[in-house]
């Protein structure tokens, strides 16, 4: 099945999967008024170091991390950095996976086609200004997406706030497996029995990734990592489903590859 312009065949998975496409401006979550620059793309996200300013197109990571933060009220900037980064690493890995599994084919989702709004709300918005396809087999997903994304995503995060890369790596493996487990159930209840397939059988191959192995356990759909993001310390926040603590640790000292 080729790759169309739209890639409509994502939209009824949901907002996670679901990519707006085209050269723009165009209307959307992501409005550009006649005249201003459109959203900054996710290489200019990924620089470092960082530069001086941050607002959200000169140091459009540093902003989204800060408007994480005030909206969970989080004690401690690295929590925030920890939850912006796991929010745009399932994105990703949803755009991918979702695309492999249905299309048997990736877009090129080079970060200099990719437009991201840090402003908007979760889901993040993307925009993806070409549809170019590429393969869509195990190694073009670790390649887009790891190697792409995740890794320099990590090094720039990692720049601007001390937060630790088992943590880091955690989240990418935990954003896989929600996304894998997201598309299982659709596929499934739709009669796709054939993306279901592919997509365990991608999500499995990708987990043995050198970037990834080690982050956690997957059996059938389910995962549980090894690693913990954060998310318990924040006001009112609980431990997520796949943690590696069975319940809020009482303890402030720092828990496994925090």
């Amino acid at each position: 099945m080729d790759l169309d312009p739209g890639l409509a065949a994502l939209r009824p998975l949901g907002p996670f999967f679901a990519l707006r496409t085209g050269p723009g401006p165009v209307p959307g979550p992501v409005p550009v008024p006649a005249g201003a620059a459109p959203p900054p793309t996710l290489a200019r996200a990924y620089r470092t170091p960082p530069p001086e300013a941050g607002d959200s197109h000169t140091d459009p990571l540093a902003f989204r991390v800060r408007k994480v933060a005030r909206a969970l009220r989080a004690p401690e900037t690295r929590i925030a950095a920890s939850v912006a980064q796991q929010g745009l690493a399932a994105r990703l890995w949803s755009v991918a996976l979702g695309c492999a599994a249905l299309y048997g084919a990736l877009p090129d989702l080079d970060p200099r086609l990719l437009r991201w709004d840090p402003d908007g709300s979760a889901p993040d918005d993307l925009w993806l200004t070409e549809v170019r396809p590429r393969p869509g087999d195990a190694g073009a997903l670790a390649a887009a997406v790891l190697d792409g994304h995740l890794e320099p995503l990590s090094a720039a995060l990692r720049a601007r706030t001390p937060v630790a890369p088992g943590l880091l790596r955690g989240n990418a493996a935990s954003a896989l497996a929600g996304a894998a487990r997201q598309l299982d159930a659709w596929a499934r209840a739709h009669g796709r029995g054939d993306a279901a397939d592919r997509g365990r059988a991608l999500t499995a191959e990708l987990l043995a990734h050198p970037l990834l192995a080690g982050a956690g356990t997957l059996t059938g759909t389910a995962f549980r990592r090894r690693s913990c993001c954060l998310y318990y310390r924040v006001p009112g926040g609980s431990v997520c489903g796949d943690c590696c603590f069975p319940r809020a640790p009482r303890s402030s000292v720092r828990g496994p590859s925090e």
